[in-house]
């Protein structure tokens, strides 16, 4: 019995076309291209049509809460796009860039899996074009600049180091580096303060960046991102540092989107890289906008399950960019279903039906909670080869009772030959045209009205409780003016409560706003509910103990 390749086997073994042909498929000029070598290209923005957008399908692929080690959502959202394309449609995939974190800890990169991956699949989790890298710069320069002026003598802005909220961040997941103490070692090195670093993809210069519509508008996000306070409580804004102009110029480049290929050889677009349980996990508003501009159909996904990624693509970044999805694609797995049915980890593999039934319940609130924003979504059952048919007829069928169509993806299995059925599905509910998006609230609604909303429609909770500190700090933001941008709720990815033991569908619950953090430069207020990782740490046995590079810059273990 043959042994299914590697997805870096598959990778490496595709036919790979130069990248003038992929943009030729797009009508794009070769000249027009700024080349990352033969097979990676930035486009310029002025290849934005707004008018092309408003004909033009969007697509959002969300899926359910997902086990730890994701459910297939870039892989469906791949996949599907190769199945659109087989079907003659002009169909771009747009999506995120993954972050070093978790390539070299536990989940893996993020360019899909199997016979659905954009390649060259190394380069893309490995610093890709350097977008990652030009965040981080852009992100410690800021860091810089504000730990410079604390300890000026001339052009102070008198700065109380104990309220400053921005930390340095790297793309690596360094437990170590969470918490910690700068500035030590005398007078010449700096006013001595507290500290710590993020991961990359949590940076509010990732947010900006996705949030950002042109150069223009990048330097107004920058320049108002929320620093601290005075010793006299005066807010200070990276503005007031003239920050903004030098950090733009780090992110000249970053702005613009990535173009590269599907193993089929159609286009794909990636760009950006913000996580979805700390921050509003979709690519940027210009890549989105760039594939609505030069295909007719684009597929993008929004991170973690749709109670994340989905609510906040909708709630936040449509509202920003003026867009509205066309459909929804829910990713589900068998093995999802058996998780939220109580199976342990070592019988996701193992078929049982009541599992299956029983997790169900999980799919069941995601379906109402996208026809709560006018979507009728399809199910996408990204299958694996332990799924029986007995669990996976169970799903379309109750899927059915809820007016649902939930059909199986073979993508990682069979490239586009294994979603053409998903991608004729999804193609009729857009042509039927009975799906109208509308947001979920009206973001003039009070702080405490908006995650009430989200709490109560999005999670099923009873109600919400705040923390003395989160009562103080909506204060502050009200006084700041803060109180009227939409909302970015941190929590945990693995359930629709703020505990991620609560599986399934939890009910008779309530959640707790911890504290919150401002997000002023992305747009949005960010409650935190529970203890959230800005900084991950490594696992035990980290994937990057299996990874190395021959002498011919080969290269084996990733994934």
């Amino acid at each position: 019995m043959s042994t299914f390749p590697s997805d870096l086997e598959i990778a490496q073994n595709a036919p790979i076309r130069h990248i003038k042909e992929i943009a030729a498929k797009l009508g794009i000029d070769a000249d027009d291209l700024h080349y990352y070598g033969k097979h990676k290209a930035k486009l310029p923005l002025d290849l934005i049509n707004e008018e092309k957008i408003k004909k033009s399908k969007l697509i959002l692929v969300s899926a359910i809460n997902p086990t730890p080690a994701g459910e297939g959502k870039t892989t469906v959202s791949i996949g599907l796009n190769e199945g659109l394309n087989k079907i003659g449609k002009k169909s771009i995939v747009v999506l995120r860039e993954p972050s070093l974190g978790p390539v070299f800890g536990i989940k893996g990169g993020a360019a899909g899996g199997g016979y659905s991956q954009v390649i060259p699949m190394e380069d893309i989790n490995l610093h890709f074009t350097g977008d990652f890298a030009a965040v981080e710069k852009a992100n410690n320069l800021l860091a810089a600049l504000i730990d410079n002026n604390l300890q000026s003598k001339t052009r102070s802005l008198n700065i109380d180091p104990r309220t400053i909220v921005w930390k340095r961040v790297m793309d690596m997941n360094d437990r170590a580096l969470r918490h910690i103490v700068i500035g030590i070692g005398g007078t010449a090195n700096g006013i001595p303060r507290e500290d710590g670093f993020n991961i990359t993809a949590a940076s509010e210069i990732m947010a900006i960046l996705c949030m950002s519509k042109s150069i223009d508008d990048l330097k107004v996000h920058l320049g108002n991102i929320f620093i601290g306070f005075t010793f006299d409580k005066k807010p200070i804004f990276a503005r007031d540092l003239k920050a903004e102009g030098g950090m733009a110029l780090l992110l000249k480049d970053a702005i613009k989107p990535n173009l590269v290929q599907t193993l089929e050889g159609n286009p794909a677009i990636i760009h950006g890289g913000p996580f979805a349980n700390i921050a509003q996990g979709t690519n940027t508003i210009i890549a989105t906008k760039m594939g609505l501009s030069l295909g007719d159909y684009v597929v993008t996904e929004a991170g973690f399950g749709a109670d994340l990624g989905a609510e906040k693509f909708m709630n936040i970044k449509c509202g920003y960019a003026g867009l509205k999805p066309d459909t929804i694609v829910l990713v589900a797995t068998v093995r999802a279903l058996r998780h939220h049915g109580g199976a342990k980890k070592d019988e996701y593999n193992t078929p049982d039906i009541n599992k299956v039934k029983k997790g169900f319940e999980n799919l069941e609130k995601h379906i109402e909670n996208c026809k709560k924003f006018g979507i009728t979504p399809v199910v996408a059952i990204n299958r694996f080869a332990n799924d029986s048919t007995e669990e996976m007829d169970y799903i379309t069928s109750e899927c059915a009772k809820h007016g649902v169509q939930a059909v199986v993806s073979e993508g990682f299995a069979k490239g586009g030959n294994g979603t053409t059925n998903l991608a004729e599905a999804v193609v009729a509910v857009i042509e039927a045209g009975k799906n109208n998006f509308k947001p979920l609230y009206d973001w003039n609604l009070s702080v405490e009205e908006k995650i009430n909303i989200i709490a109560k429609e999005i999670y099923g909770a009873d109600g919400v409780e705040f923390s003395s500190t989160a009562k103080s700090q909506i204060k502050t933001i009200n006084e700041l003016g803060f109180n009227k941008l939409p909302v970015c709720m941190a929590k945990t990815q693995k359930s629709f409560s703020d505990d991620e033991k609560k599986i399934g569908r939890p009910r008779n619950f309530t959640i707790t706003v911890r504290e919150f953090e401002y997000a002023a430069g992305a747009g949005f207020i960010i409650p935190v509910l529970g203890e959230i990782m800005r900084m991950p740490g490594l696992p035990a046995i980290p994937a990057s103990e299996n990874m190395d590079i021959d002498n011919n810059g080969v290269i084996t273990g990733l994934s």
